[in-house]
């Protein structure tokens, strides 16, 4: 019985000095920022805004949980060695005793420890990300992972021209504290500034709800009263009504797509109401192209609000129109003025990043279509937030259009995977290529009632 004592008692200091010997290598008389620099061979650790605090709060929740299950085998095997004395153990006695008293509290120990996320830091050798501040502040796993920043798959730039996506809960302003005191930093009372792009900026690198401000928004000086709305959808805005210090053109009809220095990449033809017109109302040679007229069909009179999900200015919302369905459309300013153009053409623009919870209800949209904006570059993990988002607020029987959604060949399976987990009914479901390498996949889907 002593063996087993102290094989028992073994086995928890093993496990201890291993997973902790990095840490206790700093030295234990180190000061938090010492052991830091011991670790990194940094001149200044908080460059990187991380929360020490943080850290040696979760390197001390795992050594006291630790401590604890010593304390328990001690106290078990004591337990155990009288049972001995007295009538004996049995074989399943003693297996349980070492799945439910050792090896689960080691295994949820050594999970503990594995969360706990040290910081990467800029210029070290083999390290692309910098960790995300405040991190070890939470413990809930399913919150670090969402706020654990999604790099793109397969070294793709995605559409907001950055390599990594931050979810947003605000956490992320720490990492930005100068752009974020920059944009509060005005006369309360008088004129913002004219950093609407810096706002982007914060946005799209999750630092997102941006905090409200006292100051009065700027607009074109030459600014005029929009078209009609009978002919507003069709007709390119006046450009005087937009300010455009901060894009490449200074006007509509430099954004055209024979213009290669326009200043954005996606949404070819999206301001050229000639190429907006045909969309989404005649067959194309490709079979997936679908018609609006043909997705109404699929539910006679029951489309009547949706939303848009991609990048665009607003064409889609502007045929849902004449067929009466309200569509709010996504949108950001991703190197042309795309949200002022949809308002302009007297439709919705919701002003969104892919980053953060939609602000809509659960089970109320009756459509949702997206299209030119998710693509093979996403993180799998990133695609599953949003589409459990976007299943949250489509109602039962709601459509789910996605619209020429394409990835690489060997990458299908896995998208595919993330759609159909959700068990919609399909009513269209077409998969075309795209190129040598590349696949189209456009679907419409319906989401089952799950009624409890």
């Amino acid at each position: 019985m002593g063996l087993l004592q102290i094989l028992l008692g073994g086995l928890v200091i093993v496990v201890s000095v291993t997973s902790l010997f990095r840490l206790y290598s700093a030295g234990i008389l180190l000061h938090d920022e010492d052991i830091c620099r011991h670790l990194y061979s940094v001149k200044d650790v908080y460059d990187v805004g991380f929360d020490v605090n943080a850290l040696s709060d979760r390197i001390m929740e795992v050594l006291v949980k630790l401590a604890s299950l010593q304390e328990k085998l001690e106290s078990s095997v004591q337990n155990l060695e009288k049972s001995l004395d007295q009538k004996g153990v049995s074989k399943s006695e003693y297996k349980r005793f070492l799945e439910e008293e050792v090896l689960k509290p080691l295994y949820s120990a050594h999970i503990s420890l594995r969360q706990v996320r040290l910081p990467r830091v800029k210029g070290l050798k083999n390290s692309t990300l910098q960790e995300t501040p405040l991190i070890n502040t939470f413990r809930i796993e399913e919150i670090r992972k969402y706020i654990t920043p999604k790099e793109n798959r397969v070294g793709k730039i995605n559409i907001y021209r950055t390599e990594r996506i931050y979810n947003s809960i605000g956490h992320h302003c720490v990492s930005m504290k100068n752009e974020l005191e920059e944009y509060m930093n005005y006369d309360i009372g008088s004129f913002c500034k004219d950093d609407w792009n810096l706002a982007q900026k914060l946005m799209i690198n999750g630092c997102d709800p941006l905090p409200r401000r006292r100051c009065l928004t700027r607009a074109s000086k030459l600014y005029q009263k929009p078209y009609a709305i009978n002919e507003s959808l069709w007709k390119l805005p006046d450009g005087q009504n937009v300010r455009w210090d901060n894009y490449a053109c200074r006007n509509f009809n430099c954004l055209s797509s024979k213009n290669p220095k326009r200043g954005y990449s996606k949404c070819t033809g999206c301001f050229e109401m000639d190429k907006e017109r045909v969309k989404w109302i005649t067959n194309s040679s490709l079979p997936i192209d679908f018609v609006i007229s043909d997705v109404l069909a699929t539910k006679p009179g029951e489309i009547r609000i949706g939303l848009d999900f991609g990048i665009g200015t607003g064409t889609f919302a502007a045929r849902m129109k004449e067929h009466n369905v309200t569509i709010i459309s996504t949108a950001l300013n991703l190197g042309a003025p795309f949200s002022e153009m949809i308002a302009l053409r007297g439709l919705l623009p919701l002003y969104v990043t892919l980053n953060q919870r939609l602000p809509f209800f659960d089970n109320t949209m009756d459509l949702i279509h997206t299209t030119g904006f998710l693509d093979g570059w996403i993180n799998l993990q990133l695609m599953d937030f949003i589409l459990f988002d976007w299943d949250r607020i489509l109602r039962p029987g709601g459509l789910l259009w996605l619209d020429r959604f394409f990835c690489s060949r060997k990458d299908l399976d896995d998208y595919m995977y993330m759609v159909l987990q959700f068990r919609y009914r399909k009513h269209k479901w077409v998969i075309s290529p795209k190129s040598t390498d590349e696949i189209f996949l456009s679907a419409l889907l319906e989401k089952p009632p799950r009624s409890l």
